[in-house]
Order: C-alpha cells, then sequence, then structure tokens
C-alpha cells in the first residue's frame, strides 16, 4: 500500500470541527479515490461510493437528480443498509465534476447535516469555468498530484527517520556522505523513470521491470488523449489540444523551452491568443505544469506576469522519460554523456515545487537571459530563484548572476540545483543536491527556524 501524505490532511479534515465538503481534484490516475477510500473506510463506520462516470454508464440513477430529496431516495435504493447519521457515515461522490449539478446541491448537502460528504474530481477546474453556482462557502477545495519524490523514496523503503535527517541537513545546509548520497541519488534517478503515477510505482515495486512500467505510461497518456477528445466534442469546439501536449516533450529539448505560436499548426504569425483555450484545458486538467515568464521579478510574482510567455511542463516526470527514451535507461542511470537531461531536471523540479505548494514562474529578460525557476519567499517577502543544473557545468549561470546583480529586484539568494553531493555557499548563491528540491515547501510560519535563505 502506498503512503500518500494527503491522507493525513484528509484524515485531519474528517476529524475537525468543520462541516465544510472537501473537494479533493487532480487529474486522472493519481489515487485521488483510492486514497478518499482508504481514509473514508477507516474513518467511518459507513462508507458509500458514488462514481457517476460508472453512473452514467450504467442505469444513470443519480443523472437527472436535481434535489436533495430525490438524491437521498435513489441513494436509499442502492445503500440503504449503510446509511447512518451524521457522525458515522460518509458519502464519497466520485468523479462529481460528470454531473455538474451536484456542485451547487453540496450546499444542501452540508445545511441539512445528515449525512458527510466527499466529492473528487478529475477535470474540475475545467469544470468551474461552465458552473455557474458553486458554493464557496460550504466547500474546500484540496488538490493531489501524484507521488512526489518524498513519497517514492518511502515507496521503496526509505525511513521517515531518514528523510527528516535529511531535511534538518538541507535547512542547515549540510551535505549527505558519499555512501548516502549515491543511493538517494540512486533512487533519485529511478523516480525519473519511473515517475509518479501510483499504477507506474506498484508496476516497478512489483516487477522492477521497465517494459511493463512504460507500458502503464502510455496507456495514461492515451486516457488523457480521449479525455482531450471528449472534451473538445462535448464543447463542439475543434480544439489543438492533443497535439500541443504531444509536443511538450520536443519543445521541452529545445534551449528555450517556452510554447512558440507559430509551431503548433506550421503557420507564420499564429497569436499565442489563439490557444488560450487549449492551454486553459492543459492546465486546469492537471496533465501539465504551467511556467509563466517574468521579466521584472518582484515579490509577489503575480503581480509582473507576462501573459503571453509560457512553459509547459508534463505532470509527470516518468511520462516525460517514457516519451524521450522509451525502454531505455541508460540515458538516466548511467548518465550518458552525449544525452542532455536537462528538461528531465527541470521536468522533476517543476513538479516538485509544485507539490510544495508553489506557483511556478520562470525569468526571461531578453538583455539578461533566463533562469529556470523563480517562487514567491513569502518569509522574505522577497522572491527566490532556482537554477538547474544535470551536467558537470553547474557553476556556469550568467543570467543567474544578473538577476542577482540587479538591486532593484531585492534577491537575497539564489538556489542551485544539480547532481554534485556537497552543499556550498559561495556569496549569495547556495549550490545543492537536486533530491534536496523536496524540502523547498510553501511555510506561513516565518520563524528563525524556517528562514531557509
Amino acid at each position: 500500500m502506498l503512503y500518500r501524505k494527503i491522507g493525513v490532511y484528509i484524515e485531519e479534515h474528517f476529524k475537525s470541527n468543520t462541516d465544510k465538503i472537501m473537494i479533493l481534484e487532480g487529474a486522472r490516475q493519481i489515487g485521488k479515490s483510492y486514497i478518499i477510500r482508504e481514509v473514508g473506510k477507516r474513518s467511518f463506520k459507513n462508507f458509500v461510493e458514488l462514481n457517476f462516470v460508472e453512473d452514467d454508464e450504467r442505469g444513470q440513477l443519480f443523472k437527472e437528480i436535481h434535489s436533495k430529496e430525490d438524491f437521498y431516495l435513489a441513494l436509499s435504493m442502492v445503500a440503504g443498509e449503510k446509511l447512518g447519521n451524521f457522525d458515522d457515515t460518509l458519502i464519497f461522490l466520485d468523479e462529481i465534476q460528470h454531473y455538474p449539478q451536484y456542485l451547487t446541491m453540496l450546499k444542501f448537502f452540508r445545511e441539512d447535516h445528515r449525512f458527510r460528504f466527499i466529492a473528487s474530481g478529475s477535470l474540475f477546474g475545467i469544470t468551474l469555468r461552465s458552473t455557474t453556482s458553486i458554493p464557496i462557502g460550504s466547500i474546500i477545495r484540496k488538490e493531489m498530484r501524484q507521488l512526489d519524490f518524498e513519497e517514492f523514496l518511502l515507496a521503496n523503503g526509505f525511513g521517515y527517520e531518514a528523510i527528516e535527517e535529511m531535511r534538518r541537513k538541507f535547512v542547515c545546509k549540510e551535505s549527505l556522505n558519499e555512501q548516502q548520497h549515491n543511493h538517494v541519488m540512486g533512487l533519485f534517478r529511478r523516480y525519473l523513470l519511473v515517475g509518479g503515477m501510483p499504477d507506474a510505482v506498484n508496476t516497478y515495486l512489483e516487477s522492477h521491470n521497465i517494459v511493463k512500467v512504460r507500458e502503464v505510461q502510455q496507456s495514461i497518456m492515451a486516457l488523457y488523449g480521449v479525455d482531450a477528445s471528449k472534451y473538445e466534442t462535448d464543447n463542439g469546439k475543434n480544439l489543438l489540444i492533443r497535439r500541443i501536449y504531444d509536443m511538450i516533450p520536443s519543445i521541452m529539448e529545445n534551449k528555450k523551452k517556452r510554447i512558440v505560436a507559430k509551431d503548433i499548426r506550421g503557420k507564420q504569425g499564429d497569436r499565442f491568443s489563439r490557444y488560450l483555450d487549449e492551454f486553459e484545458y492543459l492546465v486546469s486538467s492537471g496533465i501539465t505544469l504551467d511556467v509563466r515568464a517574468v521579466s521584472n521579478p518582484r515579490f509577489p510574482l503575480s503581480e509582473t506576469i507576462q501573459k503571453n510567455l509560457l512553459k509547459l511542463y508534463l505532470n509527470d516526470v516518468g511520462m516525460l522519460t517514457a516519451c524521450l527514451y522509451r525502454n531505455n535507461l541508460r540515458p538516466v542511470l548511467d548518465d550518458v554523456n552525449s544525452i542532455n537531461l536537462g528538461s528531465v531536471y527541470e521536468n522533476v523540479v517543476a513538479g516538485e515545487l509544485k507539490s510544495q505548494g508553489h506557483r511556478l514562474f520562470y525569468y526571461d529578460n531578453r538583455h539578461k537571459g533566463e533562469v529556470d525557476f523563480i517562487i514567491d519567499d513569502y518569509n522574505n517577502l522577497s522572491i527566490l530563484p532556482i537554477e538547474v543544473k544535470s551536467g558537470k557545468d553547474y557553476r556556469v549561470h550568467n543570467a543567474l548572476n544578473n538577476l542577482l546583480a540587479t538591486a532593484d529586484y531585492n534577491v537575497r539568494s539564489a538556489l542551485v540545483l544539480s547532481n554534485e553531493r556537497e552543499v556550498k555557499v559561495e556569496g549569495n548563491i547556495i549550490y545543492m543536491p537536486v533530491y534536496y528540491v523536496m524540502f523547498i515547501g510553501v511555510s506561513d510560519d516565518a520563524t528563525p527556524e524556517n528562514v531557509l535563505f
């Protein structure tokens, strides 16, 4: 059984005094239903699961319901013996976006206090765009992602105590010893191949067979394509969602990894604004991570976004390496000199930062260059630039130097993440091994212990 950190959050929600209904949202196949089922059955005497996609494919008992009375009647038809009261019964509405009227009805379920409710949604961000009556005061939205590197370590037998000691070393800017570093880097490279999709991780743990892992990843990518096609059909649009999604791995191999509008259809003069619906779907569905450009970075970064410059990363690094290298392990495990792993390292860092709660930006300045990532540093009311290096030239970072030299940006420090073991502080640049990215979390507690840089 895979340990998921979000399970603790869900369990604490059930134990709290709030009666708000949690909606767990995220991409398909990341384990939302599994973790709700696991925690729900452990936390309540009675657990009832309703999957609205399955209902639509079968009897459609819940499809045309628009009142709580009709819902309770239908519920008692399929789960009457499992229905107790608010304290002992949890109703799980899976794939709630498939029947959007239930989003509105959540308010009335909450007011009734008849049962506890929780919901999940795979394309929830898309659904919100076309749903006018969302009971904001009655719900708690929580985003879930696939296994991050910390969860992957735990799945591979890595101890909690070891992770906490690594966290302490990160905070104190200390290095692991050579043997420890090699062990963690070995697992990190396997994470680059396997990624964090639960089915892929379980397949790896059971078989250690890259062919079987790749089969899982390919099936998930095919599912994403089917979802995109269905969205286009249902909305009567002739979009290029699948075209852009398939382009992402090759775009990431370019020196500048941003989306260029004219490359999508091979049409000179094409405008970025032509593809806003496609970008919105790819990001809101959770299958890509968006990184927005800023040319004059200041805290908070959301105020300096350049709307027409965008990078897209795949939501899972394992699926990227599946696209780039198929069943060949050597580029990642053997660190082949002729293969540039820059795009792979950037993708995994983007995923880790997103998992830690950060909004993602990158620095793009025509005169000063480009820095891979910039995140808000809430403790210091500043920004934290992050450069990602996969090769031996990790000390070469002219754009980062230019950014740090600009006094107006008020940057206290910057990070360079690489394969190198030793943590080094040179001026206001901190060099760290790439696996320490899993500890760069968002903290609202600005105590001295939490001010890292």
